[in-house]
């Protein structure tokens, strides 16, 4: 039997339906083994009745990121520009851990979906409405770039389990041997949490505009 969230009243599959479907399946499994196929199964249909309402799996992928980047939820705060920005984007950041595949499929597209461009519309209306320029909502946008969306790319995985700090960094590399040995579980910083890290880095960014906006 259908999946009643992908069906219309009249039993049929809907496009909708096959969306929130195709997302309840990815956030469950992830991306790695998805295939049309395999949402077919989800939905006890047919695979061919799938491609009547998406014509392929990019343009089932794009969808679902669309869908995941409307979730994030349109605030009403007041103050100033910098943390009504911050309040969105750190919603942002907590619509897509929740849906932890969509960074990815939403990096990997040339353009940005109808969602995105909605809520980048929101991040550019809280900075005029806060006073700043265009120029500097342009400048804002390549800078903040991801975080936007509230992911980033580090320029690593660091999960503070790594063990011991090998002697020999101590002698050819004695920065990167304090600074691992500072951020491990036994360290005085302690293992990295990914979201006070977010949070840091874009409290720094949004105080540098915020100068550059009454410079």
């Amino acid at each position: 039997m259908p999946r009643r969230s992908a069906t219309r009243a009249n039993g049929r599959l809907s496009r909708d339906g096959i969306i929130t479907a195709a997302v309840e399946l990815a956030d469950r499994d992830g991306l790695s083994g998805f295939s049309m196929r395999r949402l077919a199964q989800h939905l006890g249909v047919d695979a061919m009745s799938i491609y009547y309402h998406v014509r392929d799996k990019e343009a089932l992928l794009a969808a679902m990121a669309d869908a995941v980047a409307a979730e994030i939820a349109e605030g009403d705060e007041a103050g100033p520009w910098t943390a009504q920005l911050r309040a969105l984007i750190m919603r942002a950041r907590h619509t897509m851990l929740r849906h932890p595949w969509a960074a990815k499929v939403i990096e990997e597209r040339d353009h940005p979906t109808p969602a995105v461009l909605v809520h980048i519309e929101r991040v550019l209306a809280i900075m005029r409405g806060g006073g700043c320029s265009v120029d500097l909502g342009h400048h804002a946008i390549h800078l903040l770039g991801s975080r936007i969306l509230g992911f980033s790319q580090d320029l690593f995985d660091d999960n503070g389990d790594a063990g011991p700090v090998p002697e020999e960094w101590a002698r050819s590399m004695p920065h990167v041997a304090e600074l691992a040995a500072a951020a491990s579980h036994s360290g005085a910083l302690g293992p990295c949490d990914d979201d006070a890290e977010f949070a840091f880095a874009l409290d720094l960014l949004l105080d540098g505009l915020e100068r550059r906006r009454v410079a």
